[in-house]
């Protein structure tokens, strides 16, 4: 196991290493710079396949209608949409609600229009919060969701600690995030993408050669499928496993409070 960030006072912002306490603002000023244009590379950078992923992990989900849901580093609202159609539609007698939550003003709000413009107003809250220490009582949501952010987060074994703590006893948490590929052919044709293509996108569609080097750079820093296991394990979360997908180029990780 890596050491805490906030025990070592440092922590990798990409392979580079800083002060943890300065972790949080470099990561804000990456999604505030790709806010605009963060879906767009989505599709460009996976070649549309995350809508897939994104539609297994809720797919998949322990959720039904009238369940309460947080979705943490909620975006551009791709997976707090697919979740309100399965917590129940809008009109219907149905209390389910989801929550997006997002540590970045910007993405946050790019989220909040894009739902807004699609019609999905109904059954949505938009709460500004960082992951590591969430502004909700114990026992709060039946379902707790986390898409492509859990690397973002400087302290991640807080950031669990906080899903396990808000997260009913019964409920149901998932990770959806980047890991580590599986087969040994594909990895440096993975590389390859990774950090000759993306940043190349990035500046050609983006402006913005730097953050997407970043983005490349997080996703091997991440820890990989065992250790998110153990993690999530030590964060107090039972029945763990997880899924890999497409080679393990993502896992979708679960646990459950009980």
């Amino acid at each position: 196991m890596s050491e805490s960030p906030y025990k070592s006072g440092t922590t990798h912002f990409g392979f580079k290493d800083v002060a943890a306490k300065d972790k949080q603002k470099l990561v804000g000023e990456v999604f505030s710079s790709v806010a605009g244009n963060y879906d767009l590379m989505n599709d460009l950078m996976s070649l549309g396949v995350h809508r897939v992923w994104k539609r297994y992990f809720v797919g998949t989900a322990q959720v039904k209608r009238g369940d309460r849901v947080l979705d943490l580093a909620g975006g551009t609202g791709d997976i707090a949409a697919l979740l309100k159609d399965r917590v129940g539609p809008e009109g219907a007698d149905s209390d389910g609600r989801v929550v997006l939550g997002d540590i970045n003003a910007g993405m946050l709000s790019v989220g909040r229009d894009r739902m807004t413009n699609r019609g999905l107003v109904a059954g949505l809250d938009y709460v500004q919060c960082n992951a590591e220490a969430l502004p909700f009582p114990d026992n709060s949501f039946d379902l707790v969701t986390i898409a492509f952010g859990l690397r973002n987060v400087t302290d991640k074994d807080a950031g669990l600690r906080e899903m396990f703590r808000v997260l009913k006893v019964g409920g149901q948490a998932r990770v959806l995030e980047f890991s580590e590929v599986t087969v040994d052919w594909f990895k440096p044709v993975y590389d390859f993408h990774s950090f000759k293509i993306l940043p190349r996108l990035g500046q050609l569609f983006a402006k913005d050669a730097g953050s997407y080097q970043y983005l490349a750079e997080s996703i091997r820093k991440h820890p990989p499928q065992e250790e998110l296991k153990t993690m999530m394990q030590e964060a107090g979360f039972e029945r763990c496993s997880y899924k890999n997908l497409s080679a393990g180029i993502v896992a979708v990780h679960t646990g459950y409070k009980v």
